[in-house]
């Protein structure tokens, strides 16, 4: 299939996907109140731009998400690349990490709230929860899979001291990995933004429960679509970023 058609047959769907929703609540399948109809939606996105309440959750949501996921990427990868490194530091964590791995997101909430209270380092703590452990096992994966003959070679050309190792072979060998489980993280921490922001600190997710506590649909799908819309954006640039630090591959 060519590029053009493949652009061609995804323009169609999701504009027959369009048609469908316009129709559902036009036909009186399901009220307005509801499901809002695709064309009421730039009216209500125009309230939300001029009222200046879209830019500042925006920007609030923002400054959680980046933090969030700096923060939660920073440790996540740090500690990967140190437990797949050293198999003594994987034997003193791994109880730990079957006891905390399983426990998602939104169980740490009440914990934030009374660690942090209704704050933005709260919402920080939630997200960079959400991400620590794509990150984590995405580098302990890409440190392990290293080729044992590269590290062989290494040692043949005279890096033999372990920080020279690391970063001359494992840390260029494990990148791509790495950098896989960092895009997973991107769209986590996105998920993740509405969970941290549900209870109270402003942002995406706060105004979105004010808007649906008022039924308020239509202002909901607005927000809802900035957080698609953003996160598009945040994952085309990351996959541009990607290919120019692995041009190497090439």
């Amino acid at each position: 299939m060519t590029r053009l058609k493949s652009a061609a047959l995804s323009a169609f769907g999701f504009a027959a996907f369009l048609i469908v929703w316009e129709l559902v609540p036009r036909l009186g399948f399901v009220p307005p109140s509801i499901l809002p109809p695709p064309s009421a939606l730039p009216q209500a996105f125009w309230r939300e731009v001029t009222s200046g309440i879209w830019f500042s959750a925006l920007l609030t949501s923002l400054r959680h998400y980046m933090a969030g996921l700096a923060l939660g990427c920073a440790l996540g990868v740090g500690l990967g690349i140190l437990t797949g490194l050293w198999r003594p530091v994987e034997a003193t964590l791994a109880w730990v990490v079957r006891t905390l791995r399983p426990i998602p997101g939104l169980a740490w909430v009440p914990f934030a709230i009374l660690w942090f209270g209704i704050d933005p380092a709260a919402a920080i703590f939630i997200i960079s929860t959400g991400v620590f452990w794509i990150s984590y096992f995405a580098a302990l994966g890409a440190v392990r899979s290293v080729d044992r003959e590269l590290l062989e070679l290494a040692d043949a050309f005279g890096y033999r001291r372990a920080d020279r190792k690391l970063i001359k072979v494992i840390l260029p060998a494990a990148t791509p990995g790495i950098l896989t489980g960092v895009r997973t993280a991107l769209g986590q921490a996105w998920m993740a933004v509405v969970a941290a922001e549900i209870f109270g600190v402003p942002g995406l997710g706060q105004r979105m429960m004010q808007a649906s506590n008022l039924l308020a649909s239509d202002i909901v799908v607005i927000y809802m679509g900035t957080m698609a819309a953003l996160y598009g954006l945040i994952d085309a640039g990351f996959v541009a970023l990607q290919s120019w630090l692995l041009r190497w591959k090439r």
